[in-house]
Formats: C-alpha cells, structure tokens, sequence
C-alpha cells in the first residue's frame, strides 16, 4: 500500500529538481540560450525522460506555478458554509497579498522579482501564461456551476486578478517599497472585487 505512494513523492520530486534546474539555467543564459539537451545533461537524466515529464521546454517553467492553475476553483470549492464565491475569491487574494504570495505580485525577494521578470520578459513564456490563464478560467466557470453565467464569471474574475497583480508587479520592480505597494494592493483588491460584486450579483451571495 506504501509503495505507490514513495513512487508518485519520487515523481514529484523529479519534477521540482529538473523544473528548478531548468529555470536557474534559464535565469543564468537566457531561456532562449538554453536547450532541452542542456537541461537534460545538468539534470543527468535523457532527454526522452525530461519529455516524458516534461512535454515542452515552456512547462520547465510553469512547474513553479503549477498549483495556481486551479487554485481560484479550489477556493470556491473549498469555501464555507454561507460564503459567496466572490468573498471567498476576494478574501484568498487580500491574504495572499499580505503574505507576500508572489502570484498576487507583492513579492520584492531577488529570487522572486528575478523568475517573474524571465516569465513575463520571454515571449514564448508570455504565451504559454495566456494558456495557464485560460486553464484557470476554465477551471473557476466549472465551479462557480459551468453555465454560461458561470463561464461570463470566470473570465472576469480571472481578469481582475490579473490586471491586479500585474500592477502590484510593476510597482515592486520600479523599485517601490514593498509595505507601501501592500497597502495600496489590499485597497486596490477591495476596489476589484467590489467592481465585480457590482456586476455579478449571483456570485456574490452565499447559495
């Protein structure tokens, strides 16, 4: 009964070695500079093994943030007894952003700051992130109830995180303050989900 379990820790394992590899390889060249066969030699594995975990040179990278892609369905999901899905939504971002959750762009560490500008920075990665984003929306349109309202939902919610984060990010690397961005993206994120509130009215009761 364990044995199947030490197998899939392994596999994870796998994946987060050769995934961080990859991007401190990518971090140090340039993503472009860099090929599978290079990875795979660092990683001291072949390159038909790298594939089969990784299927493409953009997923390397998106591993980190592999656990976003869901993650606002998981929270309506998750969420508690008489809580709409917007004051669950809302209520993850504002604490994301006051734990510094670099997803939500309030993040000022050297690392932090140095893997979103290769992800943003690298035009195959800007378009793999639109991939992500659509995943994620659809993911969230699933459940919040997967009807058209749900999917019209969904894709603004997503949105408004987004344009949220990407301003906290724009800040931080024009070198602001990081306690000053935080409040301002907390007032900002309140201002966002009270827009939506506004317009979604199904979503923002407790069913």
């Amino acid at each position: 009964m364990s044995e199947p379990g030490l197998r899939e820790r392994k596999k994870q394992r796998m994946y987060e070695t050769v995934s961080e590899i990859a991007i401190g390889l990518f971090l140090e060249k340039g993503y472009d500079a860099v090929s599978v066969a290079e990875i795979a030699a660092a990683a001291e594995i072949s390159k038909p093994t790298l594939f089969r975990y990784f299927p493409s040179k953009e997923d390397l990278v998106f591993r980190r943030i592999a656990d976003h892609e869901d993650e606002a369905a998981r929270v309506v999901w998750e969420r508690g007894v008489g809580v709409a899905p917007l004051d669950a939504l809302r209520l993850h971002f504002v604490d994301g952003i006051e734990r510094d959750d670099p997803i939500t762009g309030v993040n000022g560490h050297p690392a932090v700051r140095a893997f979103y500008a290769l992800l943003y920075g690298t035009p195959a990665l800007v378009g793999r992130l639109h991939t992500h984003l659509e995943r994620s929306e659809a993911a969230l349109a699933e459940a919040l109830g997967g009807d058209l309202d749900a999917r019209l939902a969904a894709g603004q919610i997503v949105a408004v995180r987004r344009v949220l984060a990407e301003e906290n990010w724009r800040r931080v690397m024009e070198g602001e303050d990081a306690e000053v961005v935080r409040a301002d993206a907390v007032v900002a994120a309140e201002r966002g989900f009270g827009m939506l509130a506004g317009g979604l009215t199904r979503f923002a009761q407790a069913s």
